[in-house]
């Protein structure tokens, strides 16, 4: 009991640690800048008009909106809450999607934070990491038991640290797995969102621009 609770705290307070400062860390590592909802920029406005708009037809407060440096086309939604939430989104996006095309991807990107992907995609993480720190010690120690000498009361340390190592990488592999399949499910959910509140024909528009774009880097 005393492990499995030290495991379910351990893993849950990673993953709320890193879903609290997501924001902080987009905008650090990604070189993420705000765009003040006053802007003079043309451009700028349009892009915070269209995230707010469809903030709005989503049910939620108007998340922050900014751009970073990258010749993919790429956006992301981040943030602990619904109410401080980030959208960013490629400068490789702004040259070459037109407006209806990056309003299917706003839409997406709003579908996420709307349905609470941040959090539940931690709660996830948090529970995957539990169960794998959980039974990689667990059967760690059953193979260190089984191989210990008559004469030793004791579990060998060093067999104990390499099997929880291998069980932690093996667990985790398929805890990977689990993660991917609910990602692919909550992808197709914000399409579905998208096509809601942006428009069914701007998200096909934006899909179709997106596997262009894949055609073309794969050619």
């Amino acid at each position: 009991t005393s492990l499995a609770i030290f495991c379910l705290v351990w893993g849950m307070a990673g993953s709320f640690i890193s879903l609290a400062i997501s924001r902080w860390n987009a905008k650090r590592l990604m070189g993420v800048q705000v765009i003040p909802p006053d802007t003079r920029d043309p451009n700028g406005q349009a892009l915070v008009q269209t995230v707010h708009r469809l903030a709005q037809a989503a049910g939620i407060p108007n998340p922050e909106v900014g751009f970073y440096e990258s010749d993919d086309i790429n956006a992301f939604a981040t943030g602990p809450t619904k109410a401080r939430s980030l959208v960013a989104v490629s400068t490789g996006l702004w040259r070459k999607m037109d407006r209806a095309e990056i309003e299917g991807v706003l839409g997406h990107e709003i579908s996420h934070i709307a349905n609470g992907d941040m959090v539940t995609m931690t709660l996830l993480q948090g529970v995957v990491n539990a169960f794998v720190m959980f039974l990689a010690r667990v059967l760690a120690f059953v193979v260190a038991q089984a191989f210990r000498r008559d004469d030793n009361e004791g579990i060998s340390t060093g067999l104990y640290s390499v099997c929880t190592l291998v069980f932690q990488i093996v667990f985790m592999i398929f805890g990977t797995m689990v993660m991917m399949a609910f990602s692919r499910w909550r992808e197709f959910r914000a399409d579905a969102g998208s096509a809601t509140i942006a428009g069914r024909e701007n998200m096909v528009r934006a899909l179709q621009a997106l596997q262009r774009d894949s055609e073309a880097l794969a050619g």
